[in-house]
């Protein structure tokens, strides 16, 4: 996405989405790893709890994780799903 002058803008959830589907990919986090829950990926990057929210949705969105009620989130993916949608969302309220 674009702003007016023509510069790239990236939301922060997909920043730090970015990142850590590197560190997926890189194994540094492995298959099958519990990601933090999202009091603690939001203190972890200094961002609010709605924020690591969507970075979570973001890579389920990815295929790289599932969420599993009253369990926590799993790495089931190294690389992100083919073919998916590559449009990033517009901010939500």
């Amino acid at each position: 996405m674009s702003d007016d002058d023509g510069l790239e803008v990236t939301y922060e959830y997909v920043r730090i989405a970015d990142q850590l589907a590197a560190e997926i990919a890189a194994g540094r986090i492995p298959l099958g790893a519990r990601l933090p829950g999202e009091q603690e990926l939001a203190e972890q990057y200094g961002v609010s709890v709605s924020t690591s929210r969507r970075v979570r949705r973001e890579l389920t969105r990815r295929g790289l994780v599932r969420a599993l009620p009253a369990k926590g989130t799993f790495v089931i993916r190294a690389q992100p799903v083919e073919g998916g949608n590559d449009e990033t969302p517009p901010p939500g309220p």
